[in-house]
């Protein structure tokens, strides 16, 4: 087949908070006074009037490189000015998005290049590494662990990388269903290329609007729908890298014995061996059937081993998620919703089922005695409710900033045997931290991906900004990455390793596991060149 691409332009993520301005949204009346008598709110810290009105440090990148650059892209694709440095130079955490609302100068890439072939992409790395220049790989932006924070200050220069023109839905195999894919494609931009040949590829995380397939890799994304399609490194069966080196391609049959799987390499990898130039993943027949449905339980634990008998025993389900006490009192467990839940007490799960009809019909009523049995009551509209609002809750998160809240989220993963005590441990810390900081806070949780084995913990915290919030947060952020080691969770279960959870990780995996991840480095990228200082130390 011929390649495909999209039909109109990417769209662009606000620059200043999360999405499309358009729907920014305003905190519901009477919330304010909420957040003044709850938390100690007072002081509000908007974004910014203008991108122009930005202070950002002097391009240093020497001319002959930008000229050296500028010509393996053409003049139109490689950009040095205010509005590409500004949409470039962070992504979307509440860290990234407080150093926009406060004075200073801020850190930005020298250049801007969008390369349109994978012969590009060697060619600009190539002479990156030659003339020992960054290359922060950027794809939609939406890093919230600070992955596109590079540390390059040693180096000559930093070039932002953005694959947005490798966007081709290259083939598509439907005998062995799968699909060769460019990574600059969006999430909605991928599901329509593949939508009009009717496939799926299931994997709708929140960042889904904006984020792209080569970030879905690099940081190993689970998707909202992850019980029944599994994550997204679970479908990519093939990639292709450009590094400094060279290429390195990987993957010819869904399984192997022949050696390592060299695609663990770069799944996770965060841009810091190479830039992901192609992707060969599974996808599945478009469900003819969706349904979503809330399910109201006494209690978090009984909730938990609810959603533990279904990922173990079935019937299986396409969606699984539960939120705890607080966060379904908050209305918060119906994304787009804030206020007291009207129903009240016990916590909201929300179950889905998608494929044929009869199959979907089949599963939910399944499922419907599992719940039952453990004393389950039905939510009329809350699965509807979820479904039409789950990529809207960080519109509200810009809203709380404005304010002067502090929001953040985290997330962990651990075996089911570890869950009560993992939750605790997290909750302990972000408590115990902040209000010695003089901020208490408030504290959600949900499971947001289960397995047979084990589940993951999505933490939201919201509390009142100190003056200097960004370090206010990193304390917290510090005593919860102790807590998780401490009870035997894993630093990050979806939102990836960046610059802010990179000296957990190197605890979490270990100094020999850690040499063998440098060496790694050292062999694609000698120069050290790709994403300094994001992921390995």
């Amino acid at each position: 087949m011929a390649p495909a691409r999209p039909s109109h332009p990417h769209r662009e993520i606000a620059w200043w908070g999360w999405g499309d301005p358009d729907r920014a949204r305003s905190l519901p009346e009477g919330l304010n006074g909420l957040l003044r008598d709850a938390l100690g709110v007072r002081d509000g810290r908007p974004a910014p009037a203008s991108l122009e009105a930005l202070q950002l440090t002097p391009v240093r990148l020497p001319a002959p490189a930008r000229e050296a650059l500028t010509a393996i892209v053409g003049p139109g694709h490689a950009r040095a000015d205010q509005e590409a440095r500004v949409r470039h130079l962070a992504g979307k955490s509440t860290i990234d998005l407080l150093r926009l609302r406060r004075a200073g100068v801020l850190t930005a890439p020298d250049l801007v290049v969008t390369p349109a072939s994978h012969e590009e992409v060697l060619a600009l790395l190539s002479e990156c590494a030659a003339r020992r220049v960054a290359v922060v790989p950027f794809g939609g932006g939406t890093s919230v662990v600070g992955g596109l924070r590079a540390e390059a200050a040693k180096l000559a220069g930093t070039v932002a990388l953005d694959v947005g023109r490798l966007d081709a839905l290259v083939d598509l195999d439907e005998e062995s269903r799968l699909a060769v894919l460019e990574p600059g494609l969006r999430g909605p931009e991928a599901e329509a290329l593949l939508g009009a040949r009717g496939y799926t590829l299931g994997h709708f995380p929140q960042s889904w609007e904006y984020a792209t397939l080569g970030g879905f890799a690099a940081a190993r994304s689970s998707g909202q729908a992850s019980a029944g399609y599994g994550r997204f490194d679970e479908r990519v069966l093939a990639l292709r890298l450009a590094t400094p080196a060279g290429t390195l391609t990987t993957g010819r049959a869904p399984r192997s014995a022949a050696g390592p799987d060299l695609r663990q390499l770069v799944l996770g990898s965060e841009g810091t061996l190479g830039v992901i130039t192609e992707l060969t993943v599974a996808v599945d027949p478009a469900p003819a059937a969706r349904v979503y449905e809330g399910w109201r339980l006494p209690s978090f634990p009984t909730g938990a081993a609810v959603l533990r008998r279904l990922a173990q025993d079935g019937p299986p389900a396409t969606v699984l998620r539960l939120s705890d006490e607080a966060e379904t009192a908050l209305g918060l467990a119906r994304p787009g919703a804030l206020g007291a839940d009207p129903a009240g007490g016990g916590c909201l799960a929300i179950i889905g089922w998608e494929g044929r009809p009869e199959d979907v019909e089949a599963r939910r009523a399944a499922t419907a005695a599992v719940v039952r049995a453990a004393g389950g009551e039905p939510v009329p509209g809350a699965g509807e409710g979820w479904a039409e609002g789950r990529y809207s809750a960080p519109y509200l998160r810009d809203a709380l900033l404005d304010a002067g809240a502090l929001v953040e989220t985290l997330e962990t993963a651990t075996f089911w045997s570890r869950v009560p005590g993992l939750y605790a441990a997290v909750s302990a810390a972000l408590r115990n931290s902040l209000t010695e900081q003089g901020s208490p806070p408030a504290i959600l949780c949900h499971i947001s991906h289960v397995y047979a084995a084990g589940a993951s913990l999505y933490f939201t915290v919201a509390c009142a900004q100190l003056p200097d919030p960004v370090a206010q947060w990193r304390r917290a952020k510090a005593a919860v990455g102790d807590a998780i080691l401490g009870a035997g969770g894993s630093i990050t279960h979806h939102h990836g390793v960046g610059s802010d959870h990179r000296e957990h990780y190197a605890r979490e995996v270990g100094p020999l596991g850690m040499e063998a991840l440098r060496a790694v480095k050292r062999s694609l990228d000698p120069e050290g060149i790709l994403n300094p200082g994001i992921l390995l130390t």
